[in-house]
């Protein structure tokens, strides 16, 4: 039995990507030094894989920023914009991922999205008519050449033909059958110089087969395919899916002269199904996606024989893979010095996973009696185990919830005008998403704490003095709702997953979310509840600093449920109702000491959507919106609730959203050239909204020209009364001297904007 791997994570197992990356930002080391450590961090992942006997290794899913924009890059589909700078190769690719401001000109980055279900964002490759599809770049055959210096055979990846059609903007009026000939002809060059380098299997990556597929996709998919397979020579081609399952194109990838097929069978909900109705062609390779890339629990090694046993009598020729990229998980376990020995035996990162491959090899080299293999007996005595922890408080707090605790009284429009009259705030008010930059005194104070070295005393005055030059600050720009900069907080998920009762945590399980961005989720260890307040000290001491309204700042259910490791043996439905009943408690308690605006932030609320519209609403809506209503249904009339959104599509949930009966919505918008503004006028939207008027992710400093320019489009649509003005999304990884820069001139352009409108505007 062979085993095979997607993708392996890139940024290192202490985030050297990462850090290697900003200093070269920042012009501390050179380019140079830059591409060794890349190079360096490539032969370690190759190496490791190979010394766990990985038999088909991945090379070129190694990445500075995102695989999409490589693809792009690859394929010269670069915007002229980018072209125009006239900087290197690197400078331009970075230049679209992360915007540029100097010498050479000033253009915004590419729009950015979330990658499938998955909490990792990619760059939208931007198609014109102009633009010219063509193999433009070397960098897979280089990593494949580079493995190879390294005597590690490897089969290159690339992001397949059919999905970057599908996901490029096209700004144009042609569209992706207009790019047929082209894109094809590009993927058989790579077959083409693939071939004289002597690869055995190229990789073409193709989640967007698990969506739903109208017949023109089919079409399109079979198009492309029919003449890039025809160039294939001795290279193999496998077609590789992920994140669910094939169900609309299962007889298409049989009939198409692919050499290998790759099938999810942890997330492919019909793909055992597919297999037992129509059979495997004996001709192809099934690389059967059994050991999940997305969480972090043991594999249970007695159900994954069973299921190999059962594909085994379909599937002529087999190899077990990994059910997406290990992109979606932490490196190792071997960092981990909080986490227990016990604790730790559940766990499998990247690297376990590995050794999880090395083993299921051993017991299915002898699968007669996997009894005399004593890896197999250690995770069957693992799965006997009990390892959550129950609350039976929580539990029936749970069971006693009825209708009405998902409802807020009064209705919207009640509510609103009471508001209004409340807070008195002038037309287009300006606000923040939440967070202010986490400086370097910032992180060494809450660095200082966690190991000691402070009291908490001299940890909490830290951030009270923080939290009292971020309040004047806002005043002395002319912000009209403050909030308090949450310099308590290390990460938006993690820092609430450290306050409840339930989650355990890792030093260094950092997963990639874009670019140089890592995050560390927590792990639902148990069932969830609060035992203490988690934010009123900060949000009332900031409130009695001014007379200007501040936002009490929270993480929402879903989204917390979103960004953490769940547990597998409730359903996510369960996990999120218990997290918002805990919110639910802060949020009352935020009520009860005078914070009378308070912010619940749903950026994953997408996330989790099934990526087929048939199952959205059994499957998730039915309980994602309910789980947010919870959390704010007990509040007061005057207390106004909103939320935050940002880098996903939402325009086909629009309506979903808008009955979560949030007061105030705050969208990421600029990024995707606030394209949402119209489906929120076209659906009648009630709640009122803040579409990001600039792109935080970008260093770049917005004029007051360009602010007013994009609220003078969305004014265009959306009712004056109904607008706010803010970025896109929280300033946590921004400069100080940028965030001020673009809040002054934020602040400057609403003021101008304000004074062209209507008096009782």
């Amino acid at each position: 039995m062979q085993t095979s791997i997607i993708g392996y994570p890139r940024v290192g197992s202490l985030r050297e990507l990462k850090f290697a990356s900003e200093k070269y930002f920042k012009g501390e080391i050179t380019i140079h030094e830059l591409q060794q450590t890349a190079a360096d961090l490539r032969v370690s992942h190759w190496k490791r894989q190979q010394e766990n006997g990985i038999d088909f290794i991945p090379s070129n899913d190694f990445s500075f920023y995102d695989h999409l924009l490589d693809t792009a890059c690859l394929f010269n589909i670069v915007p002229q914009r980018y072209q125009a700078l006239g900087l290197s190769p690197l400078e331009t690719y970075f230049a679209m991922a992360r915007g540029y401001q100097g010498e050479h000109g000033d253009v915004k980055a590419l729009a950015m999205k979330k990658w499938y279900n998955t909490n990792y964002h990619y760059m939208v490759p931007e198609i014109d008519d102009s633009t010219s599809i063509r193999l433009a770049g070397t960098k897979p055959f280089d990593e494949f050449l580079e493995a190879r210096q390294h005597e590690v055979a490897t089969k290159p990846v690339l992001t397949g033909a059919f999905t970057l059609l599908k996901l490029a903007k096209y700004t144009g009026v042609k569209q992706a059958d207009d790019f047929v000939h082209e894109t094809a002809e590009a993927y058989v060059n790579v077959l083409e110089k693939l071939n004289a380098l002597g690869a055995d299997w190229l990789q073409l990556d193709e989640p967007a087969l698990v969506t739903d597929l109208t017949q023109e996709d089919i079409a399109l998919f079979s198009k492309l395919y029919s003449r890039i397979l025809s160039a294939k020579g001795s290279v193999k081609v496998l077609a590789q899916t992920y994140f669910g399952d094939v169900r609309d194109c299962y007889p298409t990838l049989q009939a198409l002269p692919f050499d290998g097929i790759g099938i999810d069978l942890v997330e492919g909900k019909q793909s055992l199904e597919l297999v037992r109705r129509y059979g495997f062609p004996d001709d192809k390779v099934l690389f059967a996606g059994v050991i999940n890339g997305k969480n972090i629990w043991r594999n249970n090694y007695k159900n994954t024989l069973a299921l190999v046993q059962e594909l085994g009598g379909h599937a002529r020729h087999l190899v077990l893979s990994s059910s997406c990229s290990l992109l979606h998980v932490p490196y190792s376990l071997q960092h981990e010095a909080k986490l227990s020995e016990e604790t730790k035996r559940y766990f499998a990162f990247a690297e376990e996973k590995l050794r999880e491959f090395a083993e299921l090899k051993s017991i299915l080299a002898r699968a007669e009696d996997p009894y005399t293999n004593e890896p197999y007996r250690h995770n069957e005595e693992l799965f006997k185990s009990v390892r959550f922890l129950g609350n039976e408080t929580v539990q029936t707090r749970a069971a006693a919830l009825t209708d009405t605790d998902f409802t807020r009284l009064p209705a919207f429009a009640e509510r609103g005008a009471i508001q209004k009259a409340k807070f008195n705030l002038p037309p287009l008010p300006t606000t923040t998403i939440g967070s202010f930059p986490q400086t370097a005194d910032v992180r060494a104070n809450r660095f200082s704490f966690k190991k000691g070295a402070i009291s908490e005393t001299q940890y909490k005055q830290f951030n009270f003095d923080k939290i009292a030059e971020c309040i004047a600050l806002q005043e002395e720009i002319g912000l009209d709702v403050l909030v308090h900069g949450e310099y308590e907080r290390n990460d938006m998920v993690e820092y609430f997953g450290e306050c409840l009762d339930g989650y355990i945590f890792t030093d260094h399980a950092w997963v990639q979310s874009y670019g140089t961005r890592c995050v560390k989720p927590p792990i639902v260890w148990g069932d969830i509840s609060r035992s203490r307040p988690m934010t009123v000290e900060y949000s009332a001491y900031a409130k009695s600093l001014t007379d200007k309204p501040v936002k009490g700042m929270l993480t929402g259910p879903v989204t917390i449920l979103n960004w953490s490791f769940p547990r597998e043996d409730i359903s996510l439905k369960d996990s999120a109702i218990q997290i918002a009943l805990a919110i639910r408690d802060e949020v009352l308690d935020l009520e009860a000491n005078h914070i009378e605006i308070i912010q619940i932030d749903e950026a994953a609320l997408r996330e989790k959507l099934p990526l087929r519209k048939s199952d959205w609403h059994a499957e998730y809506l039915s309980w994602a919106i309910p789980a947010f209503r919870l959390v704010h249904s007990g509040v007061k009339p005057d207390t106004q609730i909103h939320t935050h959104m940002c880098y996903s599509q939402f325009s086909d949930i629009i309506r979903e959203i808008d009955d979560m009966d949030a007061d105030v919505i705050t969208f990421e918008a600029s990024r995707s050239d606030l394209a949402i503004i119209e489906d929120i006028n076209t659906c009648g939207f009630q709640t009122e909204v803040g579409p990001g008027v600039y792109d935080i992710h970008s260093p770049r400093i917005p004029s007051v020209d360009e602010l007013k320019q994009g609220l003078s489009r969305m004014l265009n649509t959306i009712d004056a009364a109904k607008l706010w003005v803010n970025p896109d999304c929280g300033l946590k990884t921004r400069g100080v001297t940028e965030t001020w820069a673009s809040l002054r001139h934020l602040v400057q352009a609403a003021k101008e904007v304000r004074e062209t409108l209507p008096l009782h505007s």
